[in-house]
């Protein structure tokens, strides 16, 4: 298999060919390193290969699950997995090793996943743009190399829309499935908090904020996905939210009356959505009308958005606090500081000197919130709205020089109405239905209520079937 032919299947339609013998597991590894590495001199997307490691377990491997053997990049977010080593994006946690399996790896795999590198992210996996000096440069947007790719699954984006591989693994604390699938122009979808399991080390991310999924160009691969991967985990301290069946088996089932859709036009706090952005949501809009549902101009919920902004900065700067003396606490002379940006530098020093009152306080909001967004979208049966605010930033502009606030709070003006969608725990998709003049990809977000991920599937798909984005691929 060519390239070129290679990129016009899905991960579903990959594994069709390897359970009809069109080409073996080790072809398809062959040709998912070839692609990785020619998109990997140009746009900086891989941190770690284990190349010869997956070539051999795919040629030892025999077809399970949903996809055969199908190659998988897993993000360098710390999801254990023996082969690969981690980083973080930090230098101060360069070519760590874990030496077992998370749950949701072994779940990779035995839904027919073979993992053959981790994708680039930034230090801690902090921005909505990847460019972590550990990975020795930016990782670049295939649409522009002047642009960024998003973060903090910036290098899986990138690889998913370059025609690497149909399907990267990738995490969400505060956008950064979402934020990168708009940057690239491919579907994201944050899954509800206690859909993805992640143990056996860790109980959950950032207070509950953090999930993991994928990225991927076709809305049937994330519904499969799902199928294979989510679910309930002993000792899991949320509940998995209940699954109606097969996410797949429904994906097409018709709606059994109109939806109702409230829309969001404007910013919390008066944040200013630039005009390509409004476009992508008019395009969306229209496309749902076209599929007879009800899309309403609606009021922003009450949510004191300044005062959640600091909850998320006290809670991220704790956690990377906790990271970063799990790493030093035995070595505190070693010079360490050095190893760290000056933004998550300043966000270990004010995580340090936190009070436990001013963490307490940090949850209570992100539940409020909880409470409010599942209150107010009782009236509906989904939320529209821009994913970023801005199209995908140029390189440099969102810069880890600033202090840890400073840096934080830019963000928020960036990605204003996905971080609160991790407050909530419900699911949330970015869909690639615009592209600005600059041909810059532009993502508009839907967010279903909590637990229905089937019904944020069911309407992706029928917007995918209506505005097709799937052949758009980078050319490099």
């Amino acid at each position: 298999m060519n390239k070129s032919e290679y990129r016009k299947h899905d991960g579903l339609a990959l594994s069709e060919l390897l359970r009809d013998r069109h080409l073996t597991p080790l072809e398809l590894m062959d040709c998912a390193i070839e692609c990785g590495e020619e998109a990997n001199r140009k746009l900086n997307i891989l941190s770690y290969t284990a190349y010869e490691q997956a070539r051999e377990r795919a040629r030892r491997s025999t077809l399970r699950g949903q996809f055969g053997a199908l190659p998988l990049l897993l993000k360098d977010s710390g999801l254990a997995y023996p082969d690969l080593p981690n980083s973080f994006g930090s230098r101060l946690f360069a070519d760590l090793k874990i030496n077992f399996y998370s749950t949701l790896t072994e779940r990779f795999i035995e839904d027919g996943f073979i993992p053959f590198g981790r994708t680039t992210v930034p230090e801690f996996s902090m921005a909505p743009t990847t460019e972590a000096v550990q990975n020795g440069g930016p990782t670049r947007n295939p649409w522009n190399l002047a642009h960024s790719s998003g973060g903090s699954s910036g290098g899986a984006a990138a690889a998913v829309a370059a025609g690497v591989l149909p399907i990267a693994h990738g995490s969400d604390g505060g956008g950064s499935i979402r934020i990168p699938a708009s940057c690239c122009g491919i579907y994201g979808l944050k899954p509800s908090r206690g859909l993805i399991p992640t143990g056996p080390a860790r109980g959950e991310g950032w207070g509950g904020l953090a999930t993991d999924g994928v990225l991927t160009r076709s809305v049937r691969d994330t519904a499969a996905v799902l199928d294979g991967v989510a679910g309930m985990e002993i000792g899991a301290p949320y509940a998995s939210p209940p699954k109606e069946g097969s996410y797949l088996f429904q994906l097409h089932k018709p709606f059994e009356k109109p939806l109702r859709i409230a829309r969001w036009n404007v910013g919390f706090d008066d944040i200013p959505i630039h005009t390509e952005c409004f476009e992508a949501v008019d395009k969306a809009t229209r496309v749902i009308e076209s599929l007879g549902h009800e899309v309403v101009d609606a009021a922003l919920p009450q949510i004191q958005f300044s005062k959640f902004v600091e909850a998320q900065i006290s809670v991220m700067a704790a956690n990377v606090t906790l990271s970063v003396n799990g790493k030093v606490r035995n070595d505190p002379g070693s010079g360490w500081e050095q190893k760290l940006e000056p933004a998550l530098l300043d966000a270990y020093r004010f995580g340090a000197g936190l009070s436990a009152e001013a963490y307490a306080l940090a949850i209570t909001r992100f539940h409020t919130i909880g409470r409010q967004l599942e209150t107010y979208i009782a009236d509906y049966d989904f939320i529209l709205t821009p994913t970023l605010m801005q199209p995908p930033a140029k390189l440099g502009t969102i810069s880890t020089q600033d202090d840890f606030h400073t840096f934080r709070r830019n963000i928020s003006r960036y990605a204003t109405f996905t971080a609160i969608i991790n407050a909530s725990g419900q699911p949330a998709a970015s869909l690639p239905l615009h592209w600005s003049s600059e041909g810059l990809p532009i993502g508009v977000q839907l967010i279903a209520p909590f637990g229905h991920e089937s019904r944020l599937l069911r309407l992706s798909a029928a917007i995918e079937a209506t505005a097709p984005w799937f052949d758009k691929v980078a050319t490099l």
